[in-house]
């Protein structure tokens, strides 16, 4: 699960960064809000799966 969430994170932001050079206007807003989404969400996710350690 963890794995998952750490892939979609990476290709989020990645995604996110290439859009900026690859396209314009209406798209580029669209695939930045899906992607900023995405990394939000999964590194939300990871952040509440993660291991808790006592002092």
């Amino acid at each position: 699960m963890k794995s998952l969430l750490w892939l979609l994170l990476t290709l989020a932001a990645t995604v996110n960064v290439a859009s900026n050079f690859i396209t314009s206007g209406v798209l580029q807003s669209a695939v930045s809000v899906g992607t900023g989404v995405l990394a939000l969400t999964s590194g939300t996710c990871l952040f509440l799966t993660r291991d808790r350690r006592t002092a």
